[in-house]
């Protein structure tokens, strides 16, 4: 069997006896929200007599937990934290999901591990309901063995970060898989995969740099879609890609 992505053809290894489990973060990573969340952020922050947030701020907001972002980036006061982030939920549900738009190529990635019989996740600090309710609107919520994230109640997340949700989601395919491996843009999804022990393949089209990813501690960058997958399926032991097992 093969799978075409733009001008290149993959061929379709065997999984035989061994199935990785690929574990994505879903803003900057599967889907990209387009100036959603930055600029809901900005309106809400507005609406609410709030000094606007820099650029590079707002940039730093999407990842971590909107509570977290809010708090510490933004400098919300505890009292108005609840109003800005209902005034932010309302709109991105009314507009930011719709218009938010996977990144290129990485439905097919996806399809692609799944055709080959690997496990595919969603990990994310985005509230657990919300990110279903964003992959429903981008009609991919079919594509993924489960989605895991923070939970519905905005002020519930904890100073641990991705780390819980990546345990979580550990957990929950517990016995099905032989190796595991994250796939995020942010350093929060490499320090989160490391502390269970995992790998992170960093992408280079999210809301991270280079400068990020270096410091967390990742070696290489998929800049394309091409590239990740052949990241991904390189942690295939060689004689499984070619039948041998």
């Amino acid at each position: 069997m093969q799978f075409s992505t733009g001008d290149r053809l993959w061929e379709t290894w065997p999984v035989m006896n061994y199935r990785l489990l690929v574990l994505f973060d879903l803003d900057g990573t599967l889907v990209d929200p387009a100036g959603a969340i930055t600029g809901g952020i900005t309106a809400s922050l507005q609406a609410h007599g709030l000094p606007e947030a820099s650029e590079d701020q707002l940039r730093a907001m999407v990842g971590p937990p909107l509570v977290t972002s809010l708090r510490e980036i933004a400098g919300v006061p505890e009292q108005l934290l609840d109003p800005v982030i209902a005034h932010y939920r309302e709109g991105y549900r009314r507009h930011g999901m719709a218009g938010s738009r996977p990144y290129p190529g990485v439905i097919e990635v996806v399809e692609r591990l799944r055709a080959a019989g690997h496990l595919v996740a969603v990990a994310t600090q985005k509230p657990q309901g919300l990110a279903g309710e964003l992959l429903r609107v981008q009609q991919m919520d079919g594509l993924f063995e489960s989605i895991n994230g923070s939970p519905d109640e905005e002020q519930a997340p904890g100073p641990d970060g991705k780390t819980p949700i990546i345990a979580a989601a550990l957990a929950r395919h517990e016995g099905r898989y032989d190796d595991a491996v994250m796939v995020g843009d942010r350093s929060h999804d490499i320090s989160g995969a490391a502390a269970n022990g995992l790998d992170c393949i960093p992408v280079g089209w999210g809301f991270g740099s280079p400068e990020e990813f270096s410091a967390a501690g990742a070696t290489e960058t998929a800049e394309t879609a091409e590239a990740l997958l052949d990241l991904i399926l390189a942690r295939v032991p060689q004689e499984v890609r070619h039948g041998h097992l």
